[in-house]
């Protein structure tokens, strides 16, 4: 299946768009905080890296296989606050994972949530994919918070699963199935 030329996706306060040269500045500053980087993969995030990211994307579609990563810009002044993330699977592309970032700043407003419920409209609606996890440290209440106001459930309580940060580490994965996605309309 041939995957569609992703342009943008927006909500009523969000544009989630593809990553640009200048973004960098924005993206650099809430992904090298250590509280928004608490729970994520890395730290000490630098210019570089950045870069990095911005560079892999170009030419990428999301649905294809392997990690896609939106930017989640703010409607009004097209502000990058966050980012989001879609990988799909290598070996069934009906498959797919989700993560999302946003800069603290912009935390605890609902726009986690309403960027995550645009993605998953993206993801089931437009790409066609039959099921989407989303993993988060069990510690990370807020996250988890928002993969449940999306309607995802709770599939999955992995005690010490991971080395994390210099300690082991639980975590929840939670997953929605396209026919549930189409259900809460």
């Amino acid at each position: 299946m041939a995957v569609p030329e992703f342009d943008r996706v927006e909500t009523p306060r969000l544009v989630l768009r593809r990553l640009r040269a200048q973004d960098l500045v924005a993206l650099v500053a809430y992904r090298n905080d250590p509280e928004v980087a608490r729970y994520q993969s890395w730290s000490d995030y630098d210019a570089q890296r950045g870069r990095q990211l911005i560079e892999m994307m170009i030419g990428r579609q999301p649905g294809e296989p392997g990690w896609f990563q939106f930017a989640i810009a703010l409607k009004d002044t097209d502000a990058l606050v966050g980012d989001c993330a879609l990988r799909v699977d290598e070996s069934d592309p009906r498959l797919g994972e989700i993560g999302f970032t946003l800069s603290r700043r912009h935390q605890g407003q609902g726009l986690g949530t309403e960027a995550v419920r645009a993605l998953l409209g993206y993801v089931f609606g437009t790409l066609g994919l039959h099921r989407i996890i989303g993993v988060t440290d069990a510690k990370n209440a807020a996250a988890a918070a928002v993969l449940e106001r999306v309607g995802m459930r709770r599939e999955g309580h992995f005690v010490e699963n991971t080395f994390f940060k210099g300690a082991w580490g639980d975590e929840f994965q939670y997953a929605l199935l396209g026919r549930e996605w189409a259900k809460q309309g």
